[in-house]
């Protein structure tokens, strides 16, 4: 397995709308057992992004979805800056797949 926790920093006030924007590409993603938005409750202008795939190579395949294409272009002038990024190796959980496919 493989997971990344994610800051993204948004132009100020456009938070919302990224966050829409990435909820809209992230329907369908092969190898995407979890992918989490959240806002960050201290920073108005901030998004965290947990993500777990069933690989490191399912996470670089979805790069070229068209899907996500669209959606890192559309939400690329909404970003100022990312923050922290973490690579984990999920063993499970609730709210994942991994617990059901057990």
């Amino acid at each position: 397995m493989y997971g990344l926790i994610g800051k993204i920093k948004t132009k100020p006030g456009q938070r919302d709308a990224l966050a829409s924007i990435l909820l809209e590409a992230t329907q369908q993603m092969p190898g995407c057992l979890s992918y989490v938005i959240a806002v960050d409750p201290g920073d108005g202008d901030a998004l965290w992004i947990t993500e777990v795939w069933d690989s490191a190579e399912s996470h670089k395949a979805s790069l070229s979805l068209p899907e996500v294409k669209a959606a890192l272009m559309a939400g690329r002038p909404l970003i100022s800056g990312f923050g922290e990024r973490f690579e984990t190796h999920p063993v499970g959980g609730f709210g994942t797949r991994l617990t059901q496919a057990r």
